[in-house]
């Protein structure tokens, strides 16, 4: 298996200038590549491939001598992200491929030539760099891209093959859907809710402030660029706590479950209602799915999405029935067939479990946890969230 593990690295100033020159040269390239990639599909209806992009690195290195200064297989690895880009963008992954920007965040490959030992990472030109290492992982070292973020911080990940083949997928033992929400991040169907942290709303002041000092600064002085610093590294703060929520409780979940369930959110649509959309752009349940699949898929466990349109809350987890209209100001509700009371987002997760059971059967008629988790006939799903 395949797997990244990412450290900070501190380098010297002379490896940091030999770094920023690398920075340059690589994102100089790609705009290169691109551009001419567009031109000559505007002109001949074809475009360059990976091959045609590398060689054009003999000609351009004796036109501009300055490209010879970073290591060249950073440069052969521009072919590479170029052609993943337009991959993308073909099968509808993602957008055209964009020009890269000296303010965003840099980022350069190594494939060969790389060593991790202790303390130290070895890269090409670059020498041995302090590395500091949490867990020196085993296996063989693949690739090392190094980053440098808007936050002045410089980080490797090295890419590991462990040599182990990733698990069949089984799905003995328990099973259990997950709700997301915002007032609790996470709602299992077993009765836990696991509380959301907020941590954009917890150092918004903080933020604030220092885009208001990033605004009284005159633009292209080095007070502003000190300033954009400061405003940078919260936003890091932000990413990192968020992220090691999502790491633990990730882990959690799939440590303590056989199949996990959750629901095919639509978060480009969602964040489109402007009276939650800061919610649930700091939420991140997109990243926290992924992290489920693939640590699901590195254990051998079944990892299951059910449809977004599924009424998981409009319909009673004891006898299925569906109610028409169930506002989100609704938290509890009482079954009109069953009586059953019922905590809307806790019906969610049961529903919500049963439905993937259900898609895991691969039946109309299956059954999970011994009931049917289809509405008798006559009862008709919505086509809406619920």
């Amino acid at each position: 298996m395949l797997k990244v593990y990412k450290y900070r690295v501190y380098p010297t100033s002379e490896q940091a200038i030999l770094l920023a020159k690398s920075f340059g040269c690589v994102r100089w390239f790609y705009n290169f590549a691109l551009n001419l990639t567009s031109e000559t599909y505007s002109s001949t209806g074809k475009g360059l491939s990976r091959n045609d992009i590398i060689n054009l690195l003999p000609s351009l290195k004796k036109e501009y001598e300055w490209l010879t200064e970073p290591p060249s297989q950073c440069l052969q690895q521009v072919a590479l992200d170029l052609s993943s880009a337009f991959l993308n963008f073909f099968e509808k992954r993602a957008k055209y491929p964009n020009f890269k920007k000296k303010g965003q965040k840099q980022s350069i490959r190594f494939p060969q030539g790389i060593k991790l030992d202790g303390d130290c990472l070895t890269l090409p030109k670059l020498g041995k760099v302090y590395c500091k290492v949490s867990h020196l992982p085993s296996g063989k070292l693949k690739s090392v891209t190094v980053s440098l973020t808007s936050s002045a911080e410089y980080y490797a990940a090295c890419l590991y093959d462990d040599g182990k083949d990733i698990p069949a997928s089984s799905t003995d033992g328990k099973a259990v859907g997950i709700d997301m929400g915002i007032t609790h991040y996470a709602i299992t169907s077993d009765g836990t809710k696991h509380g959301n942290p907020k941590y954009y709303r917890k150092y918004e002041t903080r933020l604030a402030y220092k885009q208001k000092l990033l605004t009284r600064k005159q633009k292209g002085s080095n007070n502003r660029k000190k300033a954009r610093i400061k405003v940078a590294k919260v936003h890091n703060k932000i990413t990192r706590c968020r992220e090691d929520f999502l790491h633990k409780l990730s882990r959690k979940l799939v440590d303590e479950n056989q199949v996990i369930v959750v629901e095919n959110l639509a978060v480009k649509n969602m964040v489109r209602n402007h009276k939650l959309a800061k919610s649930i752009s700091d939420a991140g349940w997109g990243q926290f799915c992924t992290m489920l699949k693939y640590k699901a898929e590195w254990e051998g466990k079944t990892y299951i999405e059910v449809d977004r349109f599924f009424p998981s809350s409009k319909t009673c987890s004891n006898c299925l029935h569906q109610v028409d209209n169930l506002s989100l100001d609704i938290r509890s509700w009482q079954c009109p067939k069953c009586q059953t009371l019922h905590d809307r987002d806790l019906n969610a997760a049961r529903n919500i479990r049963d439905e993937g059971l259900r898609l895991l059967a691969g039946g109309h008629l299956a059954t999970a946890s011994g009931q049917r988790v289809r509405p008798s006939k006559g009862t008709a799903f919505r086509g809406n969230v619920g």
